[in-house]
């Protein structure tokens, strides 16, 4: 995958799609919900976005978006919606020796829609999958949601429980950290990672300013950008069973589209668009 990768980029032909994923080994922690808001404010901005969900066995990302076509069918309005694509099947008679089946099926939906696409978003699943693992090869920009909690914290680096001090990486930062190694030997690009400091509480709580110490002297030992998230809001829940987001709420004549709740929070998915710093975007919502 990171060879072809490479030759996609050494062609000439047209700059290769900016492939964004999304990924964190724990579920819960909001991935799909940035999936969605971070896809369609890129193509309600004017670019051509692609979209692969790898939790083959829920697919709430890919929900997401059918519930969108759904509901724009449905209501006869027009949305912008990411072009998505399932993971194709392969016969597994056409494979090369020793070629992994999940590394063709991730590489043909990646190659599909490089072509037409400015971005490719991909949401990984919240648990250690080989195509999780292949995927954060490829990341430009890998954006890490996580709750504001010493349990997600976990999962990027070991804590002592007493002095709070770091005693080293956990199982999914080493991972980034692999996928970082592989694209150095390719010649590629380093990535781009941000965590997400996901599903704030309103209130300056002394855990959360020890989280949010902590995330910083982590940041600096093993290179990640920290980003604020989304606050824990009852609009989220609402938007996923009509495929909708923050931004399309005024377009369909919601009331409550401005009430400080909303508009809060869409504040907070601007911030999140300005930090991730995408190349060529110019927010303008």
């Amino acid at each position: 995958m990171i060879a072809w990768r490479k030759v996609r980029q050494m062609t000439g032909i047209r700059d290769v799609a900016h492939i964004i994923i999304v990924g964190n080994e724990k579920g819960g922690a909001g991935k799909s919900t940035v999936s969605m808001h971070v896809a369609t404010a890129l193509a309600r901005m004017g670019h051509k976005v692609g979209a692969i969900d790898l939790d083959l066995r829920q697919k709430t990302f890919g929900r997401y978006l059918e519930n969108r076509q759904s509901f724009c069918e449905r209501e006869g309005v027009q949305l912008p919606v990411p072009e998505y694509r399932d993971l194709p099947q392969v016969d597994s008679a056409e494979l090369a020796e020793g070629e992994n089946i999940y590394d063709r099926r991730l590489s043909m939906a990646v190659t599909s829609l490089e072509a037409s696409c400015d971005f490719i978003l991909i949401d990984c699943p919240g648990s250690h999958t080989r195509l999780s693992q292949v995927a954060h090869t490829l990341a430009d920009t890998l954006i890490t949601p996580m709750n504001d909690s010493f349990i997600d914290f976990d999962l990027l680096a070991r804590i002592d429980p007493d002095s709070n001090k770091i005693l080293g990486p956990s199982v999914y930062s080493e991972m980034v950290w692999n996928a970082r190694q592989l694209r150095a030997q390719a010649g590629l690009k380093p990535i781009d990672w941000v965590v997400l400091r996901n599903r704030l509480g309103a209130q300056a709580m002394h855990n959360k300013k020890k989280i949010g110490d902590a995330l910083t002297e982590l940041s600096r030992r093993i290179g990640f950008r920290v980003a604020p998230g989304f606050s824990e809001r009852v609009i989220f829940r609402e938007l996923f069973p009509r495929g909708l987001t923050l931004l399309d709420l005024k377009d369909i004549g919601v009331k409550s589209a401005m009430n400080i709740s909303n508009v809060a929070a869409r504040q907070e998915l601007r911030d999140l668009m300005k930090e991730l710093a995408l190349p060529g975007v110019e927010i303008d919502f």
